[in-house]
Formats: C-alpha cells, structure tokens, sequence
C-alpha cells in the first residue's frame, strides 16, 4: 500500500518540478504546499496534490523559502507547537497549530496558492519559539 503511494507522490512531484515562476512571497503568509508524501514521522502532505498549509516564516532566494507546516490538529502550546486562529481565503477563522519542529526549508516550485495571513504577535511567538530549536538544550 505504502509504495502505491509513493509512486502516487513521485508522478506529482515531476509535476511540480516543470514549474517555473518567480512568486512574490512575505512572511507571516500562508500557502498551501505540495508537501509530499515523506518518511517515518516527518509531516506528510494530504489528498491528491499531496499538500498542507505552510506558514512562510522567510524568503531565502529565489528558488528557496524556510516554512512551518500547519495542522487542524490542535496541538498543546510548548515549544514545539503553537496554535492560533487565521482569517483563510473565504475569510472564514480557522484554529490551527503550526509545527514548529517540522520547519525546512522549501522550493518555491511547491507553493500551490495563498490562504491567509497570521496576526504579527502569534509569528513573534513563533520565530521565538523556532530560535529555541536551534540553541543548546
């Protein structure tokens, strides 16, 4: 069953690759990702395109931006998770929690379509929170 679905994901993912665009992005916006279908434990993307929401917490080049996965999931506030509340597309308030542990960096060639903007104080607390990742436990 497994490998059905990674065969699914690699016909997407050659797809996704013939993209070419040069996409304005700014952080704190949100966008649907192809994230793909992934190994273990690392966040998965859902239905056909793969996808999940992703917070885009900096632009790095052209090609590259550094994300945080997001999930309906509603995850206890701690250093790896943080859950808020964002006006999507249709301007409907949706409850999410960012994983904060699943940050990577991503192709632009992946973002599908922007869903929303989350509020300036819930990004500061997540750029804190994402800065514990990386100093000494």
């Amino acid at each position: 069953m497994i490998e059905k679905i990674y065969d699914e994901w690699n016909e997407v993912k050659k797809e996704i690759n013939k993209n070419e665009r040069n996409l304005g992005i700014k952080p704190r916006e949100i966008f649907w990702v192809n994230m793909g279908q992934n190994i273990g434990f690392e966040q998965n993307g859902k239905g056909e395109n793969f996808a999940r929401p992703v917070i885009i917490v900096r632009k790095l080049t052209h090609e590259l931006f550094l994300g945080i996965p997001t999930t309906t999931t509603i995850r206890e506030n701690n250093d790896y998770f943080h859950s808020f509340t964002y006006l999507d597309s249709d301007k409907k308030a949706l409850l999410v929690s960012a994983l904060i542990l699943q940050v990577k960096v991503f192709s632009i060639k992946r973002i599908m379509n922007k869903i929303g903007m989350m509020h300036k104080d819930d990004f500061t607390i997540i750029i804190e929170k994402s800065k514990k990742l990386f100093g000494p436990t």
